[in-house]
Formats: C-alpha cells, structure tokens, sequence
C-alpha cells in the first residue's frame, strides 16, 4: 500500500513489520538472470495467493458474524493469530525500555482499532466497497509524506473513485446505497491502518525479527476481549465457532503472513507495495463468488479509480526515492 512501508490490510495478515523494518527496495535470495522468469512470477505469485486468502478470510468472517457478531470474530481472529505468533517467534520481554513498550502498545492499539473497525464495516456493506474505503486511510498518509504535487493527482483520482462509489444510489447523506455507518466504519479503519503502517515501522526498527509484531498482537487480543465477550458471551466457546474463528486467523492472518515473509525474500518492498494495491479487487471478487455481493459497473469503476491512484502514489514514490 501506500505509505512510508507497504502494508497489509485490516483484514490481511500483518506482514507490514517485515516490511516496514526495511522500506527500501532490496533483493531477497532470488537466483540471477538464469532463472528470471521462475524467480519473477514465484514472488508475485504469493503475493497474490496472500490477497486472496486474506480476502477470502475476511468473507468467511462475514458468514460467522450471525453466530459470533462482530467483534466476536475479531476476538478469535486476533486471539488465534496472537497464540499462533507467540509461540512461533517466543518473543523475550526483558530488556527492553518504557518507549519500546510504548511503542508495541501503541501498535497494539492501532491494530485492535483497524480490525474492529474493519469487520463492523463488513457486517453492514459489501466487502469490495468497504476496502476500497478502508485504502484511503494508507494512502492519504502516503499523499502527506511524499509532499509531492503528482500525488495530489493521485489523491484527487481516489476522491473521485469514492464519489462515485457513494454517490450512485441518490441516499440522503451522499453515500447511496452503502450504509452510512458501514461506511464511516471503513474510513475509520483506513484511518487506523495508517496509524498502524507509522507504528508497525517504530516497533520493527526496536524489535528483532517479528518479535515486536507477536507482542502487539497480544495487546490487540486483549483488548479485543472484553468487546467480544460483551457481544458473543459463551457464543465464542462453541466449536464450532472456534473452529471458524480459527480458519478465519489462518486465512487472515497466519497463512498469509507466511506467503508474503516468503515473498518479500525475492521481492523490492516497493513492488510488494504495488500489488497489496490489488486488495480492493480481490475483495470484490471474494465478495461476488462467496457472498453473492454483486457490484454495478459504476461500483467496478470505482474500485479501479482508488487501485490506480494507489499504484500512481507508490509508483512515485519510487521514482523518488531513485532520483
């Protein structure tokens, strides 16, 4: 996405740490020309492959909130996803300072916010217009660092996406047939990301590994909790719910954190930026084919409209950093 390092969405998995500890564009162990071809395609490919499970995470989400709510399954997403990473990374909590701690809870904060927000949109508009709202957030931050007049164009493109996104339907309040709610949800968790893109670079400039990510989840679990108790209750110790939270966590979170880890091995940071541009499409189809969430053709312009202005701004913020 957009921003000072590339990010994944809410309802991605967090591997914006690995990114966001190193921005600048570097090699992974990819082979040389030999194998160009294999190596060039490998990486894009589990990028994509990221996309679309933390996509189809998030409309499996969906389809459990009438047994869970809302913040139900953000509480057994971040919570699996927090057991998942704390025993994968066993991250040492001695040695470090009051900023440091800080920092991750800050972290921590931003991302119980991002996704609780995220999955209150989903519950009330469909998944596609809902990222495509939720991108603002990332790439309006990347529109305030660059400090670059092109970006204004950039910015101006996804303004003009949204418009029509919320102006179709002739609804009182600007936003058509979305609901209004719904919507504001989702730019509040595009505002949340961005926050989490500033933190998540903080903690894996004071964090080895992805220490400082397994700790932050920790601290948006627990937050999560007490909202998702108030509205789940015992609902949360179903099995069956618990084995569906679970598979939302390894499609949201888990799987795709290993995919795009894998990736950004082979891949410039910058590259990994453009194709997390691709969300809001993978998020309309996973939309179309498991939830039956049709969109019109003004509603595909749109979404085209904001992937094309985050693509612009990270492609110019490339050619910055080059010059």
């Amino acid at each position: 996405m957009p921003a000072p390092s590339s990010s994944s969405s809410p309802a991605a998995s967090p591997a914006v740490a690995a990114t966001a500890a190193d921005p600048s564009p570097t090699q992974g162990s990819g082979s040389a020309s030999g194998s160009g071809l294999r190596s060039g395609l490998g990486p894009v490919a589990l990028v994509i492959s990221a996309g679309i499970s933390v996509q189809f995470g998030a409309a499996l989400a969906v389809m459990i909130m009438p047994r869970a709510g809302a913040a139900g399954v953000v509480t057994l997403r971040l919570a699996a996803a927090a057991i998942v990473l704390l025993l994968l990374c066993r991250p040492k909590v001695r040695g470090y300072s009051r900023a440091d701690w800080g920092t991750v809870l800050a972290f921590g904060v931003a991302m119980a916010g991002m996704n609780g927000l995220f999955y209150q949109s989903i519950d009330r508009i469909p998944l596609g217009p809902a990222v495509t709202l939720e991108v603002l957030g990332p790439l309006a931050l990347s529109v305030i660092v660059s400090r670059r007049l092109v970006n204004v164009l950039w910015a101006g493109l996804a303004l003009g996406g949204v418009v029509l996104l919320s102006g179709h339907g002739g609804g009182e309040l600007g936003f058509g047939s979305l609901d209004p709610l719904g919507a504001a949800f989702a730019l509040g968790a595009g505002a949340m990301w961005a926050a989490y893109i500033v933190f998540s670079a903080r903690t894996g400039r004071r964090f080895p590994q992805a220490d400082g990510l397994a700790l932050a989840m920790a601290v948006a679990a627990v937050i999560s909790l007490p909202l998702g108790i108030a509205e789940a209750g015992s609902d949360l110790l179903v099995p069956s719910t618990l084995a569906l939270g679970l598979g939302v966590a390894v499609l949201s979170s888990v799987l795709p954190y290993t995919l795009e880890l894998l990736a950004l091995r082979r891949m410039p940071a910058p590259t990994f930026a453009i194709l997390m541009s691709l969300e809001p499409a993978i998020a309309a189809t996973a939309g179309f084919l498991v939830l039956n969430q049709a969109m019109s053709a003004l509603d595909a312009l749109a979404i085209a409209l904001v992937i094309a202005a985050s693509m612009g701004a990270i492609r110019s913020q490339i050619r910055r950093k080059a010059a």
